[in-house]
């Protein structure tokens, strides 16, 4: 049996992870589970896959799971904080760890997975984005294996030969391309994306996700973010890794090889497929997926993006090239101008300006060592939410300088 401890097993892809799991109940056992404060659907995980551990970030959350499963005479033991995390990621009975817990939260308990030589299953590509070269670094050191779950990714994985290892450049190839869904307002033009809700943010057209990532797909930062992930991954330049607009998510990126040969994956736009691929590899198994029908999708299309729409897609590049701390300056600053998008604090093209002015505020540095990426995290979330209270500050003063409505004469 092989032991799973999931990271995020309470968000979108902990759910598929654990669907796959279930598939498979005489190959895998689930060792832990980690989550941030989702008690209801913790405990419902708890009860049914019956973890050794479960861990809360949030320490009000850790007790109420406590209370419910005690209620419930389950022996799972609890445990709260970011050190428990780093915990269950490097334990000794943990076989795989699926790691997949949106932003920065995730990047220490993956070292840690790491160092202790398991085989990773990167669902959080943060980890990479921030640091990439010590990431990469820890798993050669260490033995670990890196696989990646971004169904791009993945599907790029999956086009090289079966003995590839990450962090190389495989042989004989020459050019990526990711696929990008063009996320939920592809079709609009960028004078409408001035009146977008977070509501609208959040419905993607092609994947069921949380809604940082949706807001991230629609922003198009999240195929940026995945720009950066893959130079790391497959020891890539930038102008090796082309992006591509296909609205329909089911080419999900290919490989173009010296000789002329372009190798592409598809399938259905579901997770459980680069996640089962990633359990198993590098053997198949059955996912839960249904099988692609290339006759009833009737066609594929495929467009050049434009950065004038996706203005967030040319500062992951221009992040990308200038290395360093960039990235993580980058991604830090997206994560608060995001959640003070979802806040309704700003408004949704404000996104891109907040991402910009803290790249241009802040000072690139040699991203070399763990203290360093973290302190230029803090640096860049700190600026950025002064630029969130100056957008705040500068809407207030413009609501109160529009005239009052007189009322109307009789």
């Amino acid at each position: 049996m092989t032991n799973i401890t999931i990271l995020g097993s309470t968000g979108s892809i902990g759910t598929s992870t654990l669907s796959v799991i279930a598939l498979h109940p005489q190959r895998f056992t689930v060792f832990a589970l980690a989550a941030q404060k989702n008690v209801n659907l913790m405990f419902e995980q708890c009860v049914q896959y019956h973890p050794r551990y479960a861990v809360m970030q949030n320490d009000t959350a850790a007790k109420q799971l406590i209370s419910r499963l005690k209620h419930a005479k389950m022996h799972t033991t609890v445990l709260s904080g970011d050190s428990a995390l780093i915990d269950v990621a490097s334990h000794p009975d943990t076989d795989y760890v699926m790691a997949a817990m949106v932003g920065a939260a995730g990047l220490l308990p993956t070292l840690a997975a790491a160092k202790a030589g398991k085989r990773i299953l990167l669902a959080n590509k943060e980890a990479l984005v921030m640091s990439g070269q010590l990431l990469m670094d820890v798993v050669h050191q260490h033995q670990a294996t890196l696989l990646p779950i971004d169904s791009e990714h993945s599907a790029i994985f999956q086009c090289l030969p079966t003995n590839y290892v990450t962090g190389h450049t495989p042989l004989g190839m020459t050019k990526i391309t990711l696929t990008a869904s063009g996320g939920a307002f592809r079709d609009w033009s960028p004078h409408q994306l001035n009146t977008v809700t977070p509501e609208q943010a959040c419905q993607h057209p092609n994947w069921t996700m949380g809604a940082k990532v949706t807001v991230d797909s629609a922003t198009m930062m999240n195929k940026g973010l995945e720009v950066i992930e893959a130079s790391w991954l497959f020891h890539l330049k930038p102008s090796q890794i082309d992006t591509v607009l296909h609205p329909q998510s089911i080419v999900h990126s290919w490989v173009e090889y010296i000789d002329g040969s372009v190798i592409a994956q598809m399938g259905e736009p579901d997770m459980r497929t680069p996640i089962a691929y990633a359990l198993s590899w590098p053997a198949r198994i059955r996912s839960g997926v249904n099988h692609l029908d290339l006759l009833a999708a009737k066609q594929l299309d495929f467009k050049p993006l434009s950065y004038q729409q996706y203005p967030c897609l040319a500062l992951a590049y221009a992040a990308l090239a200038a290395g360093g701390t960039a990235p993580t300056l980058l991604n830090a600053a997206n994560e608060i101008a995001v959640q003070a998008f979802l806040a309704k604090k700003i408004r949704f093209t404000d996104i891109y300006k907040i991402v910009e002015q803290t790249l241009q505020k802040l000072t690139v540095e040699t991203a070399d060592e763990i203290a360093t990426i973290l302190h230029a995290d803090q640096m860049a979330r700190e600026q950025s939410k002064k630029f969130v209270a100056k957008i705040q500050m500068k809407t207030k003063k413009t609501s109160h300088s529009r005239p009052t409505p007189t009322s109307l004469q009789k």
